[in-house]
């Protein structure tokens, strides 16, 4: 029994002296394990910086080809007079009354609207309609003005309060729809055959973000009648309608080709090219604008947010003009393109 209990108090010493970490050994694991989960934390910090630059660098490069997209669209196809190039027809009928329309200085009501032969126009980082129509939300760069008729030739009534553009091969003219059927009353035009277009004219400027104030955006003014919506209110009159296009765009230069004397295409600024947005035939100092076949377009597309930590001191050229640097936190991006007009 003193052997076996001799034994049982070996086991019992073996037993305590082998349990447990001494204090060297806790302190050394705590540090190793902070050390772990401090650089899995810096990772993690990383990964999240990173992944928010991609974010932003998506969201430039997303809401910049959008808005690429749309205006290479729709300068390709300014000038549509349906089935119409001659030079249209002073109105016959009434235009006006015209809410909020887009006039120079001095041009009288509906100068502009009816001025559908001038398919393409623009001012150079200036604002020409700061009287009426873009009295405010302007924030810098070009005014681009479009002007073209529908794709398809109305086929049932017109509707009252929507202006038409009536077109044959020979001649074509603005009217004010009357409820009739196509191409039934006035404007009484020569040739055939004849259609009636829906008459569409945007003006592009950069602006503000309807929700946002603080985020630039690229806008537009659009012709707009009876029954159609601007921004949640259906109109009863012929309205110009300012509306967002897309957020995030910061900038816009546009320059315009014509042919030189040795049939070269030059590029110009809107101010270099004579004639205002509300010319007729009447008033037409200078046919220029008429010899635009091209356009080059400069966009800058900016985050709507500031990245901490990173300072934007870069300029970007946009042609003869160069915007910044403007030394902030925001990333921009500059989009550019060259497009042909088809009419």
């Amino acid at each position: 029994m003193k052997n076996g209990h001799k034994i049982i108090i070996r086991s019992s010493q073996q037993y305590y002296s082998a349990a447990g970490f001494s204090l060297v050994e806790l302190m050394v694991s705590i540090t190793i394990g902070l050390i772990i989960i401090l650089a899995l934390t810096g990772v993690l910090i990383g990964n999240s910086t990173n992944s928010k630059t991609n974010e932003r660098s998506s969201e430039l490069q997303g809401n910049g080809r959008f808005a690429l997209d749309h205006l290479k669209r729709e300068i390709r196809h300014a000038g549509y007079r349906g089935n119409s190039w001659a030079e249209p027809n002073i109105p016959t009928t009434t235009i006006t009354p015209i809410t909020n329309e887009c006039l120079t200085t001095g041009a009288a009501a509906g100068a502009f609207v009816t001025n559908i032969r001038q398919g393409i126009w623009g001012s150079n980082n200036s604002n020409p309609f700061s009287a009426n129509c873009l009295a405010a939300g302007r924030l810098r760069g070009d005014v681009l003005v479009i002007r073209r008729v529908g794709f398809a030739p109305l086929s049932g009534n017109s509707t009252t309060n929507m202006l038409y553009f009536r077109s044959s091969y020979s001649v074509g003219e603005v009217f004010r729809g009357t409820g009739a059927a196509a191409t039934v009353g006035a404007p009484a035009i020569s040739g055939t055959p004849q259609a009636d277009f829906v008459l569409q004219e945007f003006i592009y400027f950069i602006g503000s973000d309807d929700y946002n104030a603080t985020v630039p955006a690229l806008r537009r003014i659009t012709l707009k009648g009876n029954g159609e919506d601007c921004n949640g209110t259906t109109l009863s009159a012929v309205t110009m309608c300012n509306e967002m296009v897309i957020s995030g765009i910061e900038h816009m230069h546009v320059q315009y080709g014509r042919l030189d004397t040795a049939s070269n295409t030059r590029y110009y600024a809107g101010a270099d090219i004579g004639g205002s947005s509300s010319d007729s035939p009447t008033t037409l100092t200078s046919y220029a604008w008429d010899d635009v076949n091209s356009a080059r377009v400069w966009l800058i597309a900016r985050s709507a947010n500031i990245e901490k930590g990173y300072s934007n001191t870069n300029s970007y050229v946009m042609g003869d003009l160069t915007y910044g640097p403007v030394s902030d936190g925001f990333r921009r991006q500059l989009f550019t393109t060259v497009v042909q007009l088809r009419n």
